[in-house]
């Protein structure tokens, strides 16, 4: 690429230069009216004499005016105007001349002015010339008849130069990389495949002007929340779209697919946490290995499956209940050339022979089980579905496992199951307890461990897709309290969690990842609404509608009886408690299963909270 890249600018300047000299020749031939004497003065033989050393004197001027970047800008009025000020440099300079020698040994004032004018128009007749040739005189590409953005990348360094190859290799994206900004001052001037570093984001109008751009494009997956911040306010200004490239957990080897550049979201806002994981030992779990993801077309579920996939294991049991949802995940795995290890299976999970079948014909090794009723306000309406599915059949589904030797059960709870105040975050208290009890059973051989985590950004049911939902409605923004705060992660972020305790878990654990401090949920209203370019409460407005049955004004991060202890990594942390009874806890949940039918959602409730005595619920 590099010698690619050293031809072309050679022959880019052998080509000026020919016109430099083609510009100089006819000036003498102009002003001598093609006639040109050679008496009393040799004019033939001073004006090769002179232009040994004035070519080169204008090249070395264009190229410090910007003009050997064809690949880099169209030939607009602005580069128009820099190509006459570096010819107008030489003409200056050359009047400098004549003037200090009187005209000696000097080409006379009319072949300056001639020169200027004949150089300036055979540059300006091959720079159109050749931005036409190359389909980019209007922006447009020959090949697919779209107009090209222009783009310039935030970021220089090597994912910059792996994105620029992409784009260039890419042209059906429609995306012309044309400069680069970066803060570094080190950096500024030098050159990442050929497109020069024009200087940092506070140059971004400049950079608007010189290379009519379209779209910025933030080539630094480590960036942080206030410099996405910064960034954007100069985009909007600016009018340019933007977008981002994937965070380092994304990437592979700092590589960049043009499918995988994307529009900044809440979660850049939020800072993008790299989770730091022992991805040697995920790896050995996984490898060669028969997992089983229950859940699999849900947004927790579908991320397991990617990453496993990518872990090479035997094969992947993706069982969902949703025909619409399971083949959507199946279809995308398959794009991704993992067909040969999918299996999609439909299948209820309280279906207990249904299940006992795929375990027995299947064996699974480790099995993450992230099916579940999980919509709080939903839930409030019809708590026994809630126990059904996400308790009962959790235990059911745990003595299978237990039974069929699955060496790893990894149960996705949730932080709403801490000191809950909704039936589902007591359905998924209960589950823990459950396998913490069943965990001590003599003639178990599975570890069975519990993930608890906060809010999933984009997952179904969240806050994030209902805000996008109004606020392109025009609003309003509904909040229940101004004063509620949520802990928010990332679908990978979670998921990375969930393998990393794979790992870690030696049986009857729960685990909580270190999520940071708590966000107020109209923080990230605003937020959401300036990402999407209006200005909250002028253009949208935000209307608090109060907290709903079974909602906290805030969550917590553990039980007043359980432990901490530290993991072998450091934003992961374990709590334990003495287990309870696995007989008594049987023979009440055998209980529950009897009334669950029969009872209205009051009753329940009262019953939940006889098993799961933190409960505080909401009885209407």
């Amino acid at each position: 690429m590099a010698k690619k890249i050293n031809r072309e600018g050679l022959v880019y300047a052998a080509l000026i230069a020919f016109l430099c000299v083609a510009g100089f020749y006819f000036a003498y031939e102009i002003r001598w009216e093609f006639q040109v004497p050679s008496e009393p003065t040799n004019h033939q033989r001073l004006r090769v004499e002179i232009m040994l050393w004035l070519i080169p004197l204008e090249v070395v001027v264009l190229y410090a005016f910007g003009q050997f970047e064809v690949a880099a800008a169209r030939f607009r009025s602005y580069d128009f105007f820099q190509l006459a000020m570096a010819l107008g440099v030489t003409t200056l300079f050359l009047l400098y001349l004549w003037y200090v020698f009187g005209g000696k040994d000097c080409p006379s004032r009319g072949v300056i002015m001639i020169n200027f004018m004949t150089t300036l128009l055979a540059l300006t007749l091959f720079r159109g010339v050749l931005q036409y040739v190359r389909g980019d005189a209007l922006g447009i590409d020959e090949r697919s008849g779209f107009r090209n953005n222009r783009v310039a990348i935030y970021g220089a360094g090597f994912v910059c130069d792996s994105l620029i190859q992409e784009l260039q290799s890419k042209r059906g994206f429609g995306m012309q990389p044309v400069t680069i900004l970066d803060d570094n001052p080190a950096v500024i001037g030098h050159k990442y495949q050929g497109l020069r570093v024009f200087g940092g984001i506070e140059t971004l109008s400049r950079a608007v002007a010189r290379y009519d751009l379209d779209r910025l494009i933030i080539a630094r997956p480590d960036i942080s929340p206030s410099a996405i911040r910064e960034v954007l306010l100069r985009t909007r200004r600016e009018r340019l779209d933007t977008l981002i490239v994937p965070s380092p957990q994304e990437l592979l080897y700092g590589q960049v697919r043009a499918e995988q550049l994307r529009p900044v979201e809440l979660e850049d806002f939020l800072g993008r946490i790299s989770l730091d994981t022992n991805a040697i030992e995920i790896h050995q779990l996984v490898s060669q290995n028969v997992v089983m993801v229950t859940g699999a077309g849900g947004s927790i579920g579908g991320e397991l499956c990617r990453q496993i996939a990518a872990k090479n294991p035997s094969r992947i049991l993706l069982v969902e209940q949703s025909e619409a949802a399971l083949f959507v995940i199946e279809q995308e795995l398959r794009s991704e050339g993992f067909g040969a290890i999918l299996l999609p299976l439909l299948a209820d999970i309280s279906d207990h022979k249904r299940m006992e079948f795929l375990l027995d014909r299947y064996r699974p090794t480790i099995i993450f089980h992230s099916a579940a009723h999980k919509h709080v306000p939903m839930i409030e309406l019809q708590p026994g579905e809630a126990i059904k599915n996400n308790t009962l059949a959790t235990a059911q589904f745990a003595r299978l496992a237990s039974k069929y030797r699955c060496k790893r059960f990894v149960f996705i709870s949730s932080d709403k199951a801490i000191n809950p105040t909704s039936a589902m975050g007591a359905s998924k208290r209960l589950a823990e307890l459950y396998l913490q009890a069943f965990q001590t059973d003599p003639a178990n051989e599975t570890v069975f461990l519990a993930v608890r985590f906060g809010n999933v950004l984009g997952s179904s049911g969240s806050v994030v897709p209902i805000f996008k939902k109004q606020i392109r409605e025009g609003g309003p923004v509904t909040v229940t309290h101004p004063d509620v705060t949520r802990y928010f992660m990332s679908i990978p972020e979670a998921v990375g969690l969930v393998l990393q305790t794979a790992i870690l878990g030696v049986g009857g654990d729960i685990f909580v990842l270190d999520m940071g401090l708590p966000i107020k949920v109209v923080d990230v209203a605003r937020q959401m609404i300036e990402l999407s370019g209006f200005e909250p409460e002028v253009d949208i407005e935000i209307r608090f509608v109060g907290l709903r049955p079974g909602e906290k004004l805030f969550e917590e991060l553990k039980h007043k009886g359980e432990e901490y202890m530290p993991t072998e990594h450091p934003r992961v942390q374990r709590y334990i408690s003495k287990p309870g009874d696995l007989a008594d806890l049987d023979a009440k949940l055998a209980e529950l299963e009897g009334k669950v039918e029969h009872y209205d959602r009051n009753q329940i409730k009262q019953m939940l909270q006889r098993l799961v005595p933190e409960y505080s619920p909401y009885l209407d």
